[in-house]
């Protein structure tokens, strides 16, 4: 699976979806869902790089604890066979919750 894939299984839940952040003009309503590719990986062997495989952060934000918007996207991330971890936290600052997601695509 590509990034551009995965954009579009993202987008496939009706929420907004960007990279890393949206602009204050155009902030969305939660729930949201942001992604970031902060770091890649590699098989490798013999010296040489087989497979790029690039880490995704998919984060869904919601004002309240969303068990359907979670049911929702990681419904998808299965239908796709797309394994996760999955985390969260709560920002204070922002008065959101946030739900990470960590997967690889190549």
């Amino acid at each position: 699976m590509t990034l551009g894939e995965l954009v579009q299984i993202l987008r496939a839940t009706g929420y907004p979806v960007a990279f890393s952040h949206f602009d204050d003009d155009d902030m969305p309503s939660v729930p949201f869902i942001t992604y970031t590719t902060p770091e890649d990986d590699a098989f490798y062997a013999d010296n040489k790089n087989y497979m790029k495989i690039t880490n995704v952060n998919i984060e869904l934000y919601t004002n309240k604890k969303d068990l359907e918007a979670e049911r929702n996207l990681e419904s998808l991330l299965d239908e796709h066979e797309l394994p996760y971890v999955g985390y969260q936290t709560y920002i204070e600052t922002e008065r959101l919750h946030q739900k990470t997601y960590e997967i690889g695509v190549i």
